[in-house]
């Protein structure tokens, strides 16, 4: 997130795309809608769905799943034709402008219409609202990224805010909203496959002879590249990988194809759960360890602002738990323990292969959370100026380099970290799956208000479960009525890799031809149905669009009303 979250109510123009935000991000949802009723700010929603926001929205615009390069494109064309782009932010801030320019040109409104099935006359007004501004600020979310080219639909979407000089300044900037507490923190700390923490590349040999150095590792860290997580459970299908550690995570419902992933962790050798709860994806495990939680331990969490706060414990964990590190830490040591001692075994019998040490005990027998906050900071440069003791007077947006600084709020104000923004000519390419005459309907899926991600907690509230008690299948009343399917009836839902039955809830919220469902439930689990075909980038699948067919359920003369399922 380029800005913080506050600007969202000090900005002239949101638009909002990809982002149920009202239900998925209800504080900053919060905030939209005080910008529009108190402070004026015009608000543009593009979103198949009829999302909450549309109610307060300016301009809203329903794309076909999976074209938004080309609306984005088109929007850009209009606002360079029309000369409301900023000339001087693009001519001293930025490169690649030529390039951008002779590809948007391709995509007049007329064009993005056939499409996206947006009319061209709401595209130019889109368009010349965003780009008048003054300042405009784009908030989007994983309808933009989980494509097989979101990578691409992040860069149409920077590329539009560049245009129009919107990086760099308050109440601007492009921001993706984070769909978990920590989801930032996680990334920041290194857990993706190229880089180590802080965004430092694992290829990098002057970052790696410094991680080397402080850790006393007596050997040299690797600089290959690792797998996605979704790319893991192909390795696994295949015999590369023979072991995974899963820590808060529950791939059995969250991943698309979970069939799949079903059977690749039936394929490991060894499968290690570290979780609080006994989850679907813990109980094909060979060991669980049994974790803290949020309120049972020390530590930070990095927000979607980029902000790094403070958690402190309240409860003490029950039973056996440990907080993640202590765990982390007690398998690392006995993991190089018995590493050395097949060493030193090996060496008696006077064999001269080696095995690698993993690192010195010392730097696996930390003290607490903060001392290891500390090594994070000393070798993390947007990390360097902030300690436990400083965190304890509030968040610290970073960067923050030293110890004297007081944070980021706004990322690229002089000049980009790179050195120049770059625009990237992007082109608009169909989805890995489209309807057809087997498979007629485009399924999204998404979140309820009510529930979180595979509601391995909020299930676990009576409350809750009360006023969500199962999953459903969101369709239009003219797609139900072809069908003959009533509000209320369970449905079939078919796709290329498996099939569930799901309650069918009628409303115009969904557009002819397209379904939406909830994933939080193991009893119509809806990532069976999902794509895992990935973006050849972010390695991230197509969650968003997948064909599937509905089909109608006989009739069970012995089947009631939904009950109230209190877990």
């Amino acid at each position: 997130m380029t800005n913080s979250m506050e600007e969202v109510e000090d900005t002239d123009c949101i638009l909002i795309t990809g982002s149920n935000t009202a239900e998925c991000h209800p504080i900053i949802g919060r905030m939209v809608k005080r910008a529009v009723d108190r402070r004026r700010a015009k608000l543009i929603v593009i979103d198949p769905r009829k999302v909450e926001l549309v109610k307060f929205a300016h301009i809203w615009l329903r794309p076909r799943p999976g074209t938004d390069i080309a609306w984005i494109n088109a929007m850009a064309h209009v606002i360079i034709q029309e000369g409301l782009w900023d000339e001087e932010y693009v001519k001293n801030r930025t490169e690649g402008f030529e390039a951008l320019r002779t590809c948007v040109a391709e995509y007049s409104p007329e064009r993005a219409e056939r499409i996206t099935g947006i009319a061209a006359q709401d595209l130019r007004r889109a368009a010349r609202r965003y780009a008048q501004g003054p300042k405009a600020m784009i908030l989007y979310a994983m309808g933009i990224t989980q494509h097989t080219k979101g990578t691409d639909n992040v860069k149409a979407l920077a590329n539009l805010a560049m245009l129009c000089g919107n990086i760099g300044v308050e109440g601007g900037g492009l921001s993706p909203l984070r769909g978990q507490n920590n989801v930032q923190g996680a990334c920041d700390m290194g857990a993706l496959p190229n880089v180590l923490p802080g965004y430092q590349p694992v290829t990098d040999e002057t970052v790696l002879a410094r991680f080397q150095q402080r850790w006393s590792t007596g050997t040299r860290l690797s600089n290959r590249v690792g797998l996605t997580a979704t790319e893991m459970f192909g390795a696994a299908r295949e015999g590369r990988l023979r072991a995974m550690l899963v820590m808060g995570e529950n791939p059995v419902l969250s991943e698309a194809n979970s069939s799949h992933v079903r059977k690749a962790l039936g394929s490991l050798d060894m499968l290690i759960v570290q979780d609080i709860f006994l989850t679907e994806t813990a109980q094909m495990a060979d060991v669980v360890l049994p974790a803290a939680s949020f309120a049972e331990k020390d530590g930070t969490f990095t927000n979607t602002e980029r902000r790094v706060q403070r958690v402190r414990k309240a409860l003490d964990p029950p039973g056996r738990a440990l907080a993640d590190w202590e765990i982390l830490c007690a398998v690392a040591q006995r993991v190089s323990r018995k590493m050395q001692a097949r060493q030193a075994a090996m060496n008696e019998a006077g064999s001269h292969a080696s095995h690698p040490r993993l690192f010195s005990h010392g730097y696996w027998e930390y003290k607490s959370p903060a001392e290891i906050f500390d090594e994070l900071a000393e070798l993390t440069p947007a990390y360097a100026g902030m300690s436990y003791s400083r965190l304890e007077r509030g968040g610290i947006q970073w960067p923050c380099p030293n110890k004297y600084h007081p944070g980021t709020p706004v990322l690229h104000k002089d000049r980009f970290v790179r050195g120049m923004g770059k625009f990237h000519a992007v082109e608009h390419t169909p989805s890995a799956e489209e309807p057809d005459e087997t498979y007629p309907f485009l399924l999204s899926t998404g979140r309820t208000r009510f529930h979180y991600h595979t509601g391995t907690m909020t299930r676990r509230s009576q409350g809750l479960s009360f006023i969500a008690p199962e999953g459903f299948v969101e369709m239009n009343p003219r797609d139900a009525a072809a069908l003959d399917i009533r509000d209320g009836e369970r449905a079939r839902l078919v796709s290329r890799r498996g099939e569930i039955t799901s309650r069918v809830r009628l409303t115009e919220r969904s557009p002819h031809g397209m379904v939406f469902a909830t994933f939080h439930f193991r009893e119509s689990p809806v990532n069976v149905l999902t794509n895992d075909a990935l973006d050849p980038t972010a390695k991230i699948p197509e969650f968003k669009v997948s064909a599937v067919r509905v089909e109608k359920l006989p009739e069970d003369p012995g089947q009631g009303s939904p009950t109230m399922l209190l877990t």
